[in-house]
């Protein structure tokens, strides 16, 4: 049974090198015949493609400072208004009788200031009162003085006449701090008829809240409320209207993914479709490159805003729009399609990359900035023996189909990368002869023009 075995094995060996051998033959029976496209100058476009809403440039939510219930609803949907347009009305009565609170404290405490008046006038009596009755002890103290000297009354009538002018000095300054206290009771009562006048103007303002005006002019393009409705304002006024102020001129909040927000600068040329109007495409302007990173499932996006105009009100807030962000062009430049600077031959010598200097290696001014010479890449070029030749190359700005080509001026790449040559963008799936190439691509078309 062993031996058996053996066998087989030993026979299933031999036949697969036999079949090696055959596959190989069949490979050689013919040519190569290689996908190939054509190099080619004209204008490249490099853009960055990503989707926006498409919103006012400026727009007023429009909200109350005051809690109450809904009176009146006075505008609708797309409803035109100026600024200062009554456009609700909350309900007020609450509102009024607390004004007509405010004023009666202001009556009582203006009542408060007259009588702490009138108290001042009667302590500042109080006070020439005791000044009066002082001078009079004064000089019947000086009669008593010139009496003594003559003998004609006692030292202790003398005595009592001292003592009674102290005692009228002392009430003179009680009867003076008396009208310091009472001025200062009438300053009080004054700044209380103030502090009740606040009052009352802070009821009179919350009672002109209760009319909810437009503060621009513009169009109503949001209503949140119903007639009827309680709105409370706590923390945060609630919203009951958006006013758009002009629906002709427009903006797009581009969501640009952070791979690519490097390559966008404000200037650049946008277009941009929606899918209510198939078709056709609106032209603007990135005035705009928001800072302030937006995390959405670990997705870090970055707002850019493209403005431009809105002849006659086609588009609407809130559509989506998909937008096209150029961010780089050339004019004239060397391109093969993306698919050639993919291909490997492995056995192929690779023809360097020629040196560059500062003028050869710098690009216009775009999306990567002056300076930057491309990345490193490889092209397979077809000599005019119809021979592959492998060349680095450097590849500029790209539209996703097609790249440029940067080589440097006089070098082996520059004069076998000329308009009209032939690079090669893949392998066909069989030879000529019906065997499989180890290199072969996909079937295509033997020759792609680009």
């Amino acid at each position: 049974m062993k031996r058996v075995l053996q066998g087989a094995g030993l026979l299933l060996i031999l036949a697969a090198v036999a079949g090696a051998a055959w596959w190989a033959t069949r490979a050689d029976d013919g040519p190569v015949e290689w996908r190939t496209a054509t190099v080619e100058r004209g204008p490249l476009q490099a853009s960055v493609s990503a989707g926006g809403t498409v919103t006012p440039v400026r727009q007023v939510q429009i909200g109350t400072q005051v809690s109450g219930q809904i009176k009146e609803v006075l505008v609708d949907f797309n409803s035109p208004v100026r600024a200062g347009q009554l456009i609700a009305r909350l309900d007020p009565e609450t509102f009024e009788y607390r004004v007509r609170q405010s004023m009666a404290d202001v009556e009582a405490a203006r009542a408060q200031v007259l009588t702490a008046q009138a108290n001042v006038m009667a302590a500042q009596a109080g006070v020439a009162k005791a000044q009066l009755e002082l001078e009079e002890a004064r000089r019947d103290f000086t009669r008593r003085q010139e009496l003594l000297a003559s003998e004609f009354i006692s030292p202790a009538e003398l005595d009592r006449a001292r003592a009674l002018v102290a005692s009228l000095d002392q009430s003179v300054k009680t009867a003076e701090a008396q009208v310091r206290v009472a001025e200062a009771q009438a300053q009080s009562a004054a700044a209380v008829v103030r502090q009740r006048e606040a009052q009352l103007a802070q009821a009179q303002v919350d009672l002109r809240r209760t009319e909810i005006r437009s503060p621009v002019d513009g169009i109503v393009i949001k209503r949140s409320i119903e007639l009827g409705q309680t709105v409370a304002s706590s923390l945060q006024a609630p919203e009951l209207f958006i006013v758009a102020r002009n629906l002709e001129d427009l903006q797009v909040d581009v969501s640009i993914d952070e791979a690519d927000v490097s390559r966008i600068r404000v200037g650049q040329k946008a277009s941009f479709g929606v899918d209510a109007l198939p078709g056709r495409n609106f032209e603007g302007t990135v005035t705009q490159l928001r800072k302030a990173a937006l995390n959405q499932q670990n997705v870090i996006t970055y707002i850019a805003v493209v403005s431009f105009r809105n002849p006659g009100e086609l588009l609407l807030p809130g559509m989506t729009a998909n937008v096209r962000i150029v961010t780089d062009s050339r004019d004239d430049a060397l391109k093969v399609p993306n698919a050639a600077l993919r291909v490997r031959l492995p056995d192929l010598d690779v023809v360097p990359q020629a040196p560059f200097d500062a003028k050869e290696a710098a690009l216009p001014d775009g999306s990567g900035g002056a300076g930057r010479a491309g990345t490193p890449g490889r092209v397979v070029v077809l000599d005019a023996q119809g021979q592959p030749r492998a060349y680095e190359v450097r590849v500029g700005v790209s539209d996703g189909t097609a790249s440029e080509l940067i080589v440097a001026a006089g070098s082996p790449a520059a004069r076998a990368l000329q308009p009209g040559a032939m690079v090669v963008v893949g392998v066909p799936a069989r030879t000529s002869g019906g065997a499989r190439s180890p290199l072969a691509a996909p079937p295509q078309r033997p020759t792609t023009t680009f």
